[in-house]
């Protein structure tokens, strides 16, 4: 499969089959660079009408399942702090496919969804 552009619903359809395998994802913001092994048990999404400022995200993806992060600055490795790993959205956020990851480029970073 070529790279390609989606959209929300066609990502959402595709990352939905991985549900039950063991995801790696790579979240690059600003400097920070941090890499996230975790057991996808379903994916969901949140709306958060109750915002107080823009850096809080109006909509988020959330993989969840149990999963550890690693910070690579630091080269530590700890549990995820609740069993779900949320990527902020915006309206803006671009979606990508190319046969093996998922790319989310948002206004905050890019996140790199594959298999692990």
């Amino acid at each position: 499969m070529e790279h390609q552009f989606l959209s929300v619903e066609a990502f959402n359809e595709l990352i939905q089959q991985w549900s039950g395998r063991q995801v790696k994802i790579t979240k690059h913001e600003m400097d920070d660079v941090d890499q996230i092994v975790l057991h996808l048990e379903s994916v969901s999404y949140d709306r958060n009408t109750r915002r107080i400022d823009d850096y809080v995200p109006m909509h988020s993806l959330q993989l969840n399942g149990e999963g550890q992060i690693q910070t690579l600055a630091t080269m530590s490795t700890q549990p995820l702090p609740s069993p779900s790993y949320e990527i902020p959205l915006q309206d803006s956020a671009m979606y990508e496919f190319d046969g093996e990851k998922f790319f989310i480029t948002t206004e905050r970073g890019v996140y790199k969804i594959e298999l692990a």
